[in-house]
């Protein structure tokens, strides 16, 4: 296994807002993509492997996740599978992007035991069918905490989880595998947001600084995706 020496000190350096996608990379910082292309995954497929998943970083070919632990899906080795998933640029920003206010304060007001229930219902609604309505495009980026970790711990869409957790697409996830995935998900949360209590907090919420019949509006009306799953 090839390793990143000289690269990982950049790796924990903020990086700006770009327009990333699943497929960007940045190498020379140590920020690769594991989402091989369609040549790629043919060379990558064996037996133990027949569909090609993983593999080399498709920039560079950087060798640097061991897909057979990752793919594992055990969560007493989670903090190796969080290791890797940070080698990888779209992981990485999410990682480290600073969470917006609205979100923060939506996580604050549900606290731990309401943001995992949104989540195990999140992960179930939005990847648990073998085939989800827009799979590649259901998962927001910003609005709530939940979006930044499924983006961050690739449980965002059926490919990304193919990619990194060996589950085909086309087939339903078991309860097993969407409690992994929930527990990937509050873990992220819990160390990026600390501050959450168990049970919630009341929040303000956020002003638009528009005065409304001498009154200050709450916020602005929801997106169709924040209806669906800031609930």
């Amino acid at each position: 296994m090839q390793n990143a020496t000289g690269n990982q000190g950049n790796m924990d350096d903020d990086l700006p807002p770009l327009n990333i996608t699943c497929t960007s990379s940045k190498c020379g910082s140590g920020l690769h993509c594991f989402m091989q292309k369609q040549q790629q995954g043919k060379n990558n497929e064996t037996q133990e492997n027949p569909f090609g998943r993983g593999g080399r970083c498709r920039s560079c070919g950087a060798d640097l996740v061991e897909w057979d632990r990752v793919c594992q899906r055990d969560i007493s080795d989670v903090a190796y599978t969080f290791e890797m998933l940070k080698y990888e640029l779209i992981r990485h920003h999410f990682w480290h992007i600073e969470i917006d206010q609205k979100a923060v304060n939506h996580a604050l007001r549900k606290g731990r035991s309401g943001m995992r229930a949104a989540a195990e219902k999140r992960i179930r609604k939005s990847v648990g069918d073998a085939t989800p309505s827009y799979d590649g495009r259901q998962t927001p980026k910003t609005g709530n905490a939940i979006f930044y970790a499924q983006h961050a711990t690739a449980t965002c869409c059926r490919k990304c989880i193919e990619e990194w957790y060996g589950i085909s697409r086309g087939v339903p996830l078991s309860d097993e595998v969407i409690s992994y995935f929930t527990e990937l998900v509050m873990l992220y949360i819990n160390e990026r947001l600390p501050q959450l209590e168990e049970e919630g907090a009341k929040v303000p919420r956020i002003s638009s600084g528009r005065k409304k019949q001498g009154k200050q509006p709450e916020s602005s009306a929801p997106s169709k995706n924040e209806t669906l799953w800031n609930e």
